[in-house]
């Protein structure tokens, strides 16, 4: 009975130590806890709209912004939260103005400003800055998270959820119906905008965390991952904010147990969980789709 005590407490001192002993971890920790709350709902909303790529294509789009304020200010959250959000606005604006003036549409205009914009943002950095804060940018420094960035993700994911509170309805409706969301109210506009800077403002967040490539995972895979489980879209908001948290918390306890990047291994685990939902989940997962036809076959 105490070696199995002994054995539980050990157990759980390794899930707990590194976070009660280390400054950086419990910084890591909130701000990770900050993000899942800010970016999975938006997240779920981006899936719903049929959006996803858009969201990828958008965290490359900032990246010019942000290493435009490294060229000028080093590793500064603010310079580089301002430029990132910019860059992501005006890219925002010019690939639609883009696909409204020409025939092109807006998928391809979006990602021929986006991959351009992930060159320049290369280019840059990599002209003014060494390899180490080429990384930096690219997959972020989640476990140097300072007090300027942990204010600025409580910033961002206050904003957040107060804007999602305002503009919940209208984004339901247009999820559903747009043209009839159109059709009886003149807030359609106001949400699309709206929720694309929702966009833009939780890629910048994310971005300081995660780096620019990974921060949209944080953002898409939860709640793709939760649609396999519920329908509802409350509940469906709930698990993908849980889904996210607690791929942050497996990634920093990965990372400081066996010294792998943080960003990657949060996303890596997130990515196991939507394997593993395909095969398995409850709705539309491949095994239950697969036991769906075979009652209704026993059933004929």
């Amino acid at each position: 009975m105490i070696d199995a005590n002994w054995e539980i407490t050990s157990v759980i001192g390794l899930f707990v130590m590194p976070f009660v002993e280390f400054d950086f971890m419990q910084r890591a920790l909130l701000g990770m806890l900050m993000l899942s709350v800010s970016t999975a709902p938006v997240g779920v909303f981006l899936m719903l709209r049929r959006m996803s790529l858009t969201g990828d294509a958008m965290a490359h789009a900032i990246l010019p912004g942000a290493a435009l304020g490294f060229l000028f200010a080093g590793l500064s959250v603010t310079a580089m939260t301002i430029g990132g959000l910019l860059a992501g606005s005006f890219v925002v604006l010019l690939s639609g103005l883009a696909a409204r003036k020409t025939d092109t549409n807006e998928d391809s205009s979006l990602a021929a400003f986006y991959l351009t914009s992930l060159a320049i943002g290369v280019m840059i950095i990599s002209m003014s800055g060494s390899n180490v804060d080429l990384m930096n940018v690219l997959f972020g420094s989640t476990l140097a998270l300072d007090d300027t960035a942990l204010i600025l993700l409580l910033i961002i994911c206050s904003i957040t959820l107060l804007t999602l509170a305002i503009l919940y309805r209208p984004l339901v409706m247009e999820c559903i119906d747009p043209d009839f969301l159109k059709s009886v109210s003149g807030y359609g506009a106001i949400a699309h905008f709206g929720f694309l800077m929702l966009v833009v403002l939780n890629l910048v967040s994310g971005f300081h965390a995660m780096g620019t490539l990974m921060s949209v995972g944080l953002m898409i895979l939860p709640a793709t991952i939760a649609r396999f489980w519920v329908k509802q879209l409350e509940p469906m908001i709930l698990l993908a904010i849980v889904l996210a948290f607690f791929s942050c918390l497996v990634g920093l306890l990965l990372s400081y147990y066996i010294s792998i990047p943080t960003s990657p291994t949060i996303i890596a685990s997130l990515g196991l969980c939507y394997f593993v939902s395909v095969l398995t989940g409850r709705n539309n997962g491949v095994l239950s789709q697969w036991l769906g036809r075979k009652r209704k076959h026993l059933t004929a």
